[in-house]
């Protein structure tokens, strides 16, 4: 299927916010090195028989208006001679850019993206490269098909934002599509104030058990090669049947995230043929806005969490039963504290220089079934489908995502689909270890 993309075109502020050039700093949190990497993902909205607006038109106005007081997007990224972190400098007269596209075809006929070849997937979100994600932190493309349904793909840069900051901006944009006279939520900046080390920087919390100091070890970097996506459905009797399963076994209840989180770690290393020695770590995100206080103000819309892992050996995983892999992740949610996380940013503070980093078997996984995309609702109701591109989360190459179907789908209704990225190699054996969470064969 084809997808004719033109040039972009640059949407700038509907008025300009501010007259002097100057620069912004940065929380520690933003700067941490497994930030420096765009997150791409693309949102699917279905034909609307009220709507017969031009939905470029109608996104690039939204856009133009919500620069004024999201103006940071139009910045650029700079690394600071004194100690190498990012810095966003603000430049008066930049805008962002925003590709419009076209296919001939109907979103139905990809099925609303919900299982899409990644290869057409991959054409309706802007990929930059090394340079234009410095100088360009937002860059969106409209895909418009011929049943009047479209596509919003975004290459947001993970050092502006994580996942929730950046569905409030996009939330704002939306309320604007839809004729609000202004934003709900007001944005607010103060990232170096807010997320700042304190004074004297200390790490109370044990941070070094978990990530290493090695100048050399750069996140990510090559380890792209042979990796592949992989998508496998999961059914909400199978998950029921485990957890059962699991608290007999263990005496302990656990979340969907936990006991699935369990098979997918010990599958992905089993299948990668990790060195029985290596440490191996699972990773995942922690929203810290109420967790620490005071509270973050509802409109921070920078990075804010912050990576957790539970660790253990690739011996130690494949050898011990399913339900202690659990238990393994389940207890790692008890560092989650107000103190973790400013030993976590005071790390940052202390060691930056050094090359923080969590190694290189880590396996990331995220859970996306309610971050509320739901309601970034132009004017054509709530995207049907949201599928994420990025490759490269919380230090791994091959992240891991809990998915809804999508809305639009038929007959798909029971659990949810996971996507996931693992080396073309480990593929066969992965799906070995999935096929035994179906039909429960656990010693």
């Amino acid at each position: 299927m084809d997808v004719k993309a033109s040039i972009a075109t640059t949407v700038y502020p509907s008025h300009q916010p501010f007259t002097v050039d100057h620069i912004l700093p940065l929380s520690h949190l933003d700067t941490d090195r497994n930030m420096n990497v765009p997150f791409r993902y693309v949102r699917a909205y279905a034909a609307a028989d009220h709507q017969n607006a031009d939905p470029f038109d109608v996104i690039t106005a939204a856009l133009s208006t919500a620069l004024v007081k999201f103006y940071p997007y139009t910045g650029s990224l700079h690394r600071r001679k004194s100690d190498g972190r990012f810095e966003l400098h603000c430049s008066v007269g930049n805008g962002v850019p925003v590709i419009p596209a076209t296919v001939d075809s109907p979103l139905s006929s990809v099925n609303y993206l919900d299982d899409a070849d990644e290869e057409f997937i991959e054409l309706l979100v802007p990929n930059p490269d090394q340079e234009a994600r410095l100088t360009h932190v937002l860059m969106l493309q409209v895909t418009r098909f011929s049943c009047g349904g479209f596509t919003l793909g975004a290459a947001v840069h993970h050092v502006l934002c994580d996942g929730i900051g950046a569905t409030l901006f996009f939330n704002a944009m939306a309320e604007i599509a839809r004729g609000e006279n202004e934003m709900k939520v007001e944005p607010v900046w103060d990232r170096s104030k807010l997320l700042g080390p304190r004074e004297p920087a200390r790490t109370e919390f044990p941070i070094e058990e978990f990530l290493s100091l090695d100048k050399d070890f750069v996140p990510y970097l090559g380890s792209n090669e042979d990796v592949v996506r992989e998508i496998c459905n999961v059914k909400d009797e199978w998950l029921d049947r485990f957890k059962i399963f699991l608290q007999e076994k263990s005496g302990s209840s656990f979340t969907t995230f936990e006991a699935l989180g369990a098979v997918l770690w010990q599958a992905r290393v089993k299948a990668s043929k990790t060195p029985r020695k290596e440490e191996v770590k699972f990773g995942y995100a922690v929203n810290i806005r109420r967790l620490i206080q005071p509270p973050l103000p509802a409109g921070y819309w920078g990075n804010g969490c912050v990576p957790m892992y539970a660790q253990t050996t690739a011996g130690d995983l494949i050898d011990k039963p399913i339900w202690e892999t659990a238990q393994l992740i389940k207890k790692s949610k008890r560092n989650v504290s107000d103190e973790y996380v400013h030993s976590f940013i005071d790390f940052q503070e202390l060691n930056y220089e050094k090359g923080i980093n969590a190694g290189k078997w880590v396996s990331a996984v995220t859970d996306w079934r309610h971050l509320g995309h739901s309601t970034v609702d132009f004017g054509w109701g709530g995207p049907v489908t949201v599928i994420p591109l990025s490759r490269n989360l919380l230090g791994s190459s091959e992240p891991c995502f809990f998915l809804p179907y999508s809305a639009a789908t038929q007959g798909k209704k029971d659990g949810f689909k996971v996507l996931l990225y693992i080396h073309k190699d480990a593929v066969v054996g992965f799906r070995e270890e999935m096929e035994k969470f179906v039909n429960m064969e656990f010693a």
